[in-house]
């Protein structure tokens, strides 16, 4: 995968859209744990959220930039 993608003409870093992607499946995973009330075993939603993000966006920032 190219580091750089050229969208419109404009030229974006590839990380850009990796963070939008992981964002996404943040949200979702989000979702389905909400919905699946599984946040009540954990003492600190709001971290869970931003570490499954963490996570996320490594595994995919990884896949490029390796």
């Amino acid at each position: 995968m190219p580091r750089e993608i050229a969208f419109h003409g404009l030229y974006m870093p590839t990380v850009t859209l990796m963070f939008m992607l992981a964002a996404v499946l943040a949200w979702m995973l989000d979702r389905v744990l909400s919905g699946l009330d599984l946040y009540r075993f954990f003492w600190h939603p709001a971290l869970l959220r931003l570490s499954l993000f963490s996570c996320i966006f490594g595994a995919l920032a990884l896949t490029v930039y390796r």
